[in-house]
C-alpha cells in the first residue's frame, strides 16, 4: 500500500481537469456521469475511462462521497503512529482493515504512519484506536479535532 510520488507527465491535462472539477460536488441524477462528463467535454465512458485510470495509477486513492461523521452524531480523529520500517507494510494491512479509517498515509519521520478514524459515535474512536494498538502492538496516538478547516486540492491545470 505504499505509493511513491507520480512522475511530473502522469497527468495530463484533461486528468487534471477531472481531479479540480469533481471536488466541488458530483450531480445526484440517474446518469451522473454523463451530466459531470458534460460539464467537462466528455462522455460518459471517457470520464468513467479517466476516473478509473487515476485510480489504477494511485492519483486517487478513492471516488465517492465524503460524509461528516460529526454532523450525524459521529466523531472524527486523527491519529499518527511510530512503525518499525520492516513492519511498515504489515501494519498498514492491519489499520486499512478498518471500515473506519478513512485516510492512511506514510510519513517520512519518526511518526511514520498518519490515517483519519470517522466513527458512527465518538465512542468509536476510543474503541478502534484500542483495537488497533491490541492487533499492532503499537501505540495510536490521538490527536482530536478542535476546529473545522476546509481545504481543497488542485492540481496546475
Amino acid at each position: 500500500m505504499r505509493r511513491t510520488p507520480l512522475p511530473p507527465d502522469a497527468l495530463d491535462s484533461t486528468d487534471r481537469a477531472i481531479i479540480n472539477a469533481l471536488q466541488e460536488g458530483f450531480p445526484l441524477l440517474p446518469r451522473p456521469f454523463a451530466a459531470a462528463g458534460a460539464a467537462l467535454n466528455l462522455s460518459e465512458d471517457s470520464l468513467i475511462s479517466h476516473l478509473r485510470h487515476l485510480r489504477e495509477i494511485g492519483a486517487i486513492t478513492r471516488f465517492g462521497p465524503f460524509f461528516d461523521a460529526e454532523a450525524m452524531g459521529g466523531a472524527f480523529c486523527l491519529c499518527a503512529m511510530a512503525v518499525p520500517e520492516e513492519r511498515f507494510d504489515a501494519v498498514v494491512t492491519l489499520v486499512n482493515a478498518h471500515a473506519e479509517v478513512a485516510h492512511n498515509y506514510e510519513r517520512s519521520h519518526r511518526l511514520n504512519m498518519w490515517f483519519v478514524l470517522a466513527c458512527e459515535t465518538p465512542d468509536g474512536i476510543a474503541r478502534v484506536a484500542d483495537r488497533i494498538e491490541q492487533e499492532t502492538g503499537l501505540t495510536v496516538l490521538r490527536f482530536p479535532k478542535l476546529k473545522e478547516f476546509f481545504i481543497g486540492f488542485r492540481v496546475a491545470a
